[in-house]
Formats: structure tokens, C-alpha cells, sequence
């Protein structure tokens, strides 16, 4: 089973849709679940006792996991000086510890099952240093990091972890931004195209997959920059 967080909506929701097609159990976790109809529990990824606590429920029930997706995330564009400190604790919380969370917890019950893939998730704003998102680079700049150095640690566990770097995708994530900004970011990348959800599954599909064993501890740019 894959776990895949930030599920309710969006490129988690997607991603989901896509793995249940495929015949791929998943096991989505958001804030909110009422509405969907996968295997799903309610967490908080920035909550360190909630994700524990599907740990244990997951342990309980004896499930085999075999992937984790960490999806949830959230943004705000501002800068820095004018970013408040709640929103700063919020960007951090979710984006880095959350995602370090759920790999802390998670990744255990794959050792357990000898190996498994991990997918985290940045952002073209880490690569291009963007104006006014300068918190949020912060939060997805510690994604990267993490992902490089925690493929090492679990290397030898047969655990692969990359990271995917989407530039703009139609999610909640942009609808505040500027259609200008989002053209201009467009034209930097090698591939001058809007992606969408469905490009970012392929990969995610592609990065589950047995043809991917050889690679762990990548950054990869969708669309390329």
C-alpha cells in the first residue's frame, strides 16, 4: 500500500486517483476526509502524535507499505519582513517538518517489508530564488536537503527517495498568482509548457516502479530549468 498524504485535493488527490486505477492501494491521509472514498484516516502532518498515531494504526492492522508520497504542503507568497511569524511557523511546520515526519514514521514499517519508495515534493521557487517567496523557498529548500541526505541513510534498507520539482501546476497552490508571474516562470523552464496534475503522476508512476531502482537521492526538475 502507498501512502499519500495531503490527499483531499489537489496534486495529493490526484495522485491518488491515478494510483487506485492502476490497481495500487493507497492509504490517503489529509486534515480532512469526509469526501473521500479511498482508505483514508485523518492527520495532520504537521502533528508529530497524529502521524505517529497512524503509524501505530497501520502496524496494528498489519498493513504492508510500500511507498510514501508526501504531498501535502501549503504556500504563501509574501515577503519576508512582511510574512507573519504564524504564517512562517505554518510554511515551515508543513512543508518541512511535516514531510520529515511522515519519513521518520513511516519509513520503519518499509524496513520492515526490505525496501519501499519514498517521493517528496519542492518547488521551481528553491532553483530560481523568487521574489516574495522567500519563506516558502526556505520550507521546500529543507525538502531537498533532507530527501538527498535521508536517500543515503536508507540506502541500505533498499529504500529509494527522490524528490519531484513541479514548476506551475492548475492546483490551489497558484489560483492567488498572478497570471503574468506564472507565464514568466514558464518561459525559464527548458520545457516552456504549464504542466499539469496528470504529468506529475506519470513521473510519480514512473518513480514507484521497479524501473526506477537505480535512482535515489535526485532532485528532479519537471519541465526542467
Amino acid at each position: 500500500m502507498i501512502i499519500v498524504t495531503g490527499a483531499s485535493k489537489g496534486l495529493g488527490a490526484a495522485i491518488v486517483n491515478r494510483l487506485e486505477k492502476k490497481g495500487i492501494k493507497t492509504l490517503s491521509l489529509a486534515r480532512k476526509v469526509n469526501n473521500l472514498n479511498t482508505y483514508s484516516i485523518s492527520c495532520d502532518v504537521s502533528d508529530y502524535e497524529q502521524v505517529k498515531s497512524v503509524s501505530q494504526i497501520i502496524k496494528k492492522k498489519h498493513i504492508n507499505v510500500t511507498g510514501l508520497i508526501n504531498a501535502a504542503g501549503v504556500a504563501s507568497m509574501n515577503l519576508a519582513i512582511m510574512t507573519p511569524n504564524s504564517i512562517t511557523q505554518k510554511l515551515i511546520q508543513v512543508n518541512l517538518i511535516g514531510t520529515i515526519y511522515c519519513c521518520q514514521l513511516f519509513a520503519p514499517l518499509m524496513i520492515k517489508n526490505k525496501g519501499g519508495r519514498i517521493i517528496n515534493f519542492s518547488t521551481i521557487a528553491v532553483a530560481l530564488g523568487l521574489k516574495g517567496e522567500s519563506v516558502y523557498v526556505a520550507s521546500k529548500a529543507g525538502v531537498e536537503g533532507f530527501s538527498r541526505s535521508f536517500a543515503r541513510e536508507m540506502s541500505d534498507f533498499n529504500i529509494n527517495v527522490n524528490c519531484l520539482v513541479p514548476g506551475p501546476i492548475d492546483t490551489d497552490l497558484i489560483k492567488g498568482v498572478n497570471k503574468s508571474v506564472i507565464e514568466k516562470l514558464i518561459k525559464t523552464q527548458i520545457i516552456p509548457k504549464k504542466f499539469n496534475t496528470d504529468d506529475v503522476s506519470d513521473l510519480v508512476e514512473l518513480l514507484l516502479d521497479n524501473k526506477s531502482k537505480s535512482l535515489s537521492g535526485q532532485v528532479l526538475n519537471i519541465g526542467g530549468i
